[in-house]
């Protein structure tokens, strides 16, 4: 059933095709963002400003917007807040997967903001998915004028940003149905060996060296806490994702 559905994070990786997707679905999209322009509800979630008016008359909220310079805590209040003024019957957010076992700051906002949702009174979707295709060839992008590539030494599930886009749609077009399970890419793959896929296909010839990193962050990735179990809900493998 084709409803008003308010995307915050709207221009990012994830909150591009998720926009895109929800419009194809027939949705009433506001897409969130602190610019203004064509297809934009303006609205800045740290201020607060523009927030209440974007939020008043959607029946759906989906949270996507995050990394800003560790506030997402204090973004996530501001958006409880108003989708409570606004009785907002659905909010769908998005989160990532080990966040209570691996104790990088970053996820244990995430956990924050997890409990916050659940303990706010809006009916909520949680999901979790695993880190994105795009944030591994990030990782060996940045390195590409070192004289080797360094790869920590864990595996990951990547998965693509348009195939969680199309999860969180149709959890936007359900009802709420709190923690769902959790979804990750095709293939459980070594980061070293991500490494040479990503060198071979730029054409680098650059030697890959495995890091061992010590820490509880690094113990938990080895662990395998940033991975779900039994059968992957992504089909686009790291190399599709690079030769698309």
């Amino acid at each position: 059933m084709a409803t008003t559905v308010l995307v915050t994070g709207s221009t990012g990786t994830l909150g591009r095709p998720t926009v895109d997707r929800l419009r194809a679905a027939g949705h009433d999209v506001r897409a969130l963002s602190r610019r203004s322009g064509p297809g934009l509800v303006t609205g800045d979630l740290l201020t607060g400003e523009g927030v209440a008016a974007a939020v008043t008359g959607a029946s759906v909220v989906v949270h996507l917007a995050t990394g800003l310079r560790r506030k997402d805590a204090v973004i996530a209040r501001t958006l409880l807040d108003a989708a409570r003024a606004a009785r907002v019957e659905h909010l769908v957010l998005m989160s990532i997967v080990g966040i209570d076992d691996i104790p990088l700051g970053y996820y244990r906002d995430k956990v924050e903001i997890e409990g916050l949702v659940a303990a706010s009174g809006v009916p909520n979707t949680i999901l979790r998915a695993t880190q994105f295709h795009t944030l591994v060839d990030q990782l060996f992008t940045v390195q590409r004028r070192l004289p080797v590539l360094l790869a920590p030494s864990f595996d990951v599930q990547p998965i693509a940003p348009a195939e969680v886009a199309d999860r969180l749609v149709e959890l936007a077009s359900s009802a709420p149905g709190g923690r769902v399970p959790d979804i990750g890419g095709p293939a459980v793959r070594a980061l070293p060996q991500l490494a040479r896929v990503w060198a071979a296909h730029r054409g680098l010839r650059r030697r890959v060296v495995a890091v061992r990193l010590p820490g509880e962050v690094f113990s938990g990735y080895r662990a395998g806490h940033d991975l779900v179990p039994g059968p992957p809900y992504g089909r686009v493998t790291f190399e599709e994702h690079l030769a698309g």
